[in-house]
């Protein structure tokens, strides 16, 4: 594996782990319950936040970048 390629697989994933984080935050501000939900279960985090797209457009924009980084140190 390339160092450059190393560097879009790790990029891509703090980027989808900040993201995550992002999600667990506005969920919880959202409601405590959504916030515990998103907390464990981290796929209905982002099914929350496409029902939420208005509070949460930010974090699926940055995870859509963090999984193109995956993608590009993956080829």
């Amino acid at each position: 594996m390339d160092p450059i390629s190393a560097l879009f697989i790790f990029s891509g994933v703090i980027v989808l782990a900040a993201s995550w984080m992002q999600l667990i935050i506005t969920a919880s501000r959202e409601d405590f319950t959504w916030g515990l939900c998103s907390l464990f279960l981290p796929p209905l985090a982002y099914f929350y936040a496409l029902w939420e797209w208005d509070k949460a457009g930010d974090a699926i924009k940055m995870a859509v970048v963090g999984i193109v980084l995956l993608g590009l140190g993956l080829i």
